[in-house]
């Protein structure tokens, strides 16, 4: 359980969904997008040759963080107000405005927070970077946005959950892991941006250090969480967990290129629920 300054104003889901809709009123407009017919007034449509509404408004990592639940942004004020931050942002708001695809959309950017509660994280799963091919990032380390084909990484973390026995798993038809997060989950990338196409294409620009901080806080205001952690990367940005008091699970990476190495019969899945359990917290329901 964490220690940290949780807010009780709102249930965690009234707040996402009040975070989401303001954002969409704020930002969507539906006739620009063709959605529905104009209603009879005498508001005038945008001319046929203004761009989509989200292109000119909303491409800020400050607006996007509106979206999130105050315990979060309370929780992330100290990093988003340091410099570093704010040059992450101008490098962000540079690429948008060159006319670079970059994933996900600025609405999700946060979205393994927005759909975690910050008083339920039990698990941490670190990724690298967001998917690149369109339509698949929305937010979530592995995860993809339902109607999207589950990436062979994902698959082959399917196919380690319907191998343990210790874990009732059934493979679904989707990738989308929003019901990992809703329970406690947190599926970090350590950078939330990628360009279309281009892999790890926004490394060394402010990410990095800012989920660090993430992974730090949460290591020390919370005890027993469980880190996940597939490949050496994942495994190096979190070498100063404190394994006294959480549990540290490793193993290479889910790719193709390392599955076999160790990653299938890890068993991580249910080790992590054996140890929730020790610790008297909710396990995980894994099925998607």
């Amino acid at each position: 359980m964490c220690h940290s300054f949780f807010s009780t104003e709102l249930p965690y889901v009234s707040h996402c969904l009040l975070c989401t809709a303001a954002w969409q009123k704020k930002y969507f407009n539906p006739f620009s997008q063709g959605l529905s017919k104009k209603p009879e007034t005498s508001v005038s449509p945008p001319p046929a040759h203004a761009p989509p509404v989200e292109s000119l408004k909303g491409k800020d990592l400050y607006q996007a963080l509106e979206q999130l639940p105050s315990d979060w942004r309370d929780f992330l004020a100290d990093e988003t107000d340091k410099e570093y931050f704010k040059d992450l942002n101008d490098f962000y708001v540079d690429e948008v405005s060159k006319g670079a695809t970059v994933y996900p959309p600025t609405r999700d950017i946060f979205g393994a927070f927005c759909l975690c509660p910050l008083d339920q994280v039990s698990v941490i799963i670190v990724g690298q970077d967001p998917y690149h091919g369109p339509g698949q990032a929305h937010g979530l380390a592995f995860s993809v946005r339902q109607g999207v084909a589950p990436p062979p990484s994902l698959q082959n973390i399917f196919k380690e959950l319907e191998s343990d026995p210790a874990v009732s798993f059934q493979r679904p038809r989707h990738g989308c892991l929003e019901g990992w997060a809703k329970q406690g989950v947190l599926l970090l990338n350590t950078c939330l941006t990628v360009r279309a196409g281009q892999a790890l294409s926004h490394q060394a620009k402010g990410w990095e250090k800012f989920t660090d901080a993430v992974i730090s806080k949460l290591d020390k205001q919370c005890d027993g969480l469980v880190f996940l952690l597939w490949g050496q990367p994942a495994a190096k940005k979190c070498s100063s967990v404190d394994e006294s008091k959480h549990m540290v699970l490793k193993a290479p990476h889910p790719s193709p290129l390392s599955a076999r190495r160790g990653f299938f019969g890890c068993k991580h899945f249910s080790l992590c629920n054996e140890y929730l359990s020790a610790q008297s917290k909710k396990e995980i329901n894994w099925q998607t």
